[in-house]
């Protein structure tokens, strides 16, 4: 069965998420902030965890792309982000891979100094590859454990920095009656990005 070091990230930030909803319940009301939208685009590097023949395993080059995201804030504590990326640059005989995820991020604090708030988030949704050689391509459930930080640069733009470790399970997802038996992908990587906050 196949490993990955980074296997003890899920438990990680489960235990930050933890940590931070029981402080939200002291949260005085005073702090809590009101509802805004922040949008913004990215550019990443991903390690695609697939090189070839149908084999999750570490790939000998990069993948890069351009993304989009969108946070909302519906209080301090209670914060969704939605992103799209597209890792079409660097391919190897035609492999790249898309996600679209959803979900929850929390901020840890927020720091005066350089105006930094780090975070970390829990994201799911699709995951859609493209295998070499033009061989077919396939959607695939996917989980995303993140964090990073976010520098503010003035009252509406914002600066990011971000890691994601990834998760599609059943990967490629084949029937038992095919013969080639189901593992599971992890991709990994780093983006940075520029946000603008819309309201």
């Amino acid at each position: 069965m196949k490993r990955s070091p980074l296997a003890w990230f899920p438990a990680l930030f489960s235990i930050l998420f933890a940590a931070g909803i029981a402080r939200a319940q002291v949260v005085p009301s005073a702090t809590e902030g009101h509802l805004s939208l922040t949008v913004g685009g990215l550019g990443s590097v991903f390690q695609p965890d697939y090189e070839c023949c149908g084999v999750a395993g570490t790939a000998s080059n990069r993948l890069y792309g351009i993304g989009a995201f969108v946070d909302v804030r519906f209080s301090r504590w209670f914060q969704v982000e939605g992103e799209g990326r597209w890792l079409r640059f660097n391919e190897w005989e035609g492999v790249d891979q898309d996600n679209y995820l959803i979900g929850p991020r929390l901020p840890i604090h927020r720091f005066q100094f350089l105006h930094a708030t780090p975070y970390v988030k829990v994201l799911a949704g699709m995951g859609k590859m493209s295998f070499e050689d033009g061989n077919g391509s396939g959607r695939y459930a996917d989980i995303a454990y993140g964090g990073g930080v976010d520098f503010r640069l003035s009252r509406r733009f914002s600066a990011r920095g971000d890691f994601e470790y990834q998760q599609w399970p059943r990967w490629p997802n084949m029937p038992p009656e095919s013969g080639i038996a189901n593992t599971t992908l992890f991709p990994y990587g780093a983006s940075v990005g520029v946000g603008y906050k819309v309201f």
